[in-house]
């Protein structure tokens, strides 16, 4: 079976990084916020999710 970890591991963080910009969406945070987390989160995928998890607003 050749199957590349890189790939797997890329569709993972694909997979999180939109739930983490849908979970944005949903929030109360203002439009502004909204904007600077999803763009944090498009240019630093990993990064950007990992910040956004322990600081990020919150879904309400």
């Amino acid at each position: 079976m050749d199957i590349e970890v890189g790939g797997f591991l890329g569709f993972i963080v694909l997979v999180l990084d939109i739930w983490a910009i849908i979970n944005i969406m949903k929030s109360a945070a203002t439009t502004g916020m909204k904007v600077l987390w999803v763009v944090l989160i498009l240019l630093l995928p990993i990064v950007g999710l990992v910040i956004w998890w322990f600081a990020g607003p919150k879904g309400d």
